[in-house]
């Protein structure tokens, strides 16, 4: 009797020997666990040009896209001064473009007609003086009737010689010199519409990306300028939990390593995620960082960018990170 007690004691002692063997080695080291807070890019706007603002287009919580007009100041000023603008690069571009084309072929007939005027009108000037010439050998004519005759026939040449280079300036056509000069005169005009236009643009506030409104800053009325903030805009994407692990820790994480997200908000609900950024320095432990052992001094920080297509996370919240190993094993498990 007594030797069957004493193998089932030798049984039992063997037994559980073995379970508290194999609950050790099963057991491993414990699970990593990083703690830390949600945080994103904040996106604080302003208007690009100075005026009052007529429309503010949305309201803070709400989803804008990037591209999507979110204010406009007011247009009456700028507006005229484009049409201004407008019209002059309209004449210019007409004055350039005539002084290209030259002179109208009736243009150029008109000044040969003056010409063979001008040619006749001389001819008969002269003839007259020629008559009067004659006529002084026999004292028949007077000395002011044959000052006369010259001097008319001197103002009909220079009248030939006039219309003669009013004849060739024609035919010649622009001077270059000139066509440049409506050129610039053009690209200026060009520019300065171009300049209105881009402060016609810089009327309205556009979401750089694509994002939710945190602050709306200005209102219908208020005087907008660069200087004045009108939001801030939260980034919807990326959205990372800033983390910090121990130095004794850092060996069990690397880049790229996925990892579960788990917030209070959504208990039962982990957000998938994976490590983008082991800070390279190590720094003294936050006043704020949450962690399960503050006995080292020294961390380093983590960022664990976090899938939230449902946009369900909020700017610090408390989050817990369990870094997984290839296969979705927890790391240090």
């Amino acid at each position: 009797m007594k030797r069957i007690v004493i193998i089932v004691l030798v049984l039992a002692f063997a037994a559980g020997g073995g379970w508290w063997w194999h609950k050790q080695a099963g057991e491993g080291p414990a699970a990593l666990a990083l703690y830390g807070n949600v945080d994103f890019r904040q996106v604080t706007l302003a208007f690009n040009g100075n005026g009052p603002v007529a429309e503010v287009f949305v309201e803070e919580g709400a989803e804008v896209k990037q591209g999507q007009v979110i204010g406009q100041l007011d247009t009456s000023r700028i507006v005229p001064q484009i049409d201004q603008a407008e019209a002059q690069v309209a004449a210019r571009q007409a004055t350039l473009t005539r002084l290209k084309n030259g002179n109208r072929p009736e243009e150029i007939a008109q000044a040969r007609a003056n010409l063979a005027a001008a040619d006749a009108e001389a001819a008969n000037a002269r003839l007259q003086l020629e008559r009067q010439i004659a006529l002084v050998p026999r004292a028949a004519v007077s000395q002011q009737a044959l000052d006369n005759a010259r001097s008319n026939s001197a103002v009909a040449e220079a009248k030939v010689m006039a219309s003669q280079k009013a004849l060739d300036l024609l035919v010649a056509g622009t001077r270059i010199e000139e066509v440049q000069g409506a050129a610039a005169e053009l690209r200026a005009a060009e520019a300065q519409v171009a300049l209105l236009r881009a402060q016609l643009a810089d009327t309205e506030l556009k979401a750089p990306v694509d994002a939710v409104v945190r602050s709306r800053l200005i209102e219908p009325g208020e005087m907008a300028s660069p200087t004045r903030a009108a939001f801030s805009l939260a980034t919807i994407s990326p959205k990372w939990v800033r983390a910090y692990v121990s130095e004794a820790q850092l060996g069990l994480i690397r880049m790229g390593m996925k990892a579960d997200v788990r917030v209070d908000s959504f208990p039962g609900r982990p957000f998938a995620g994976w490590i983008g950024f082991v800070s390279s320095v190590a720094e003294f432990t936050p006043k704020t960082v949450q962690t399960e052992d503050l006995r080292t001094s020294l961390v380093f920080e983590v960022r664990v960018f976090v899938e939230d297509p449902d946009n369900g996370l909020r700017l610090g919240m408390p989050a817990t990170v369990t870094p997984l190993v290839d296969g979705g094993q927890q790391a240090g498990g």
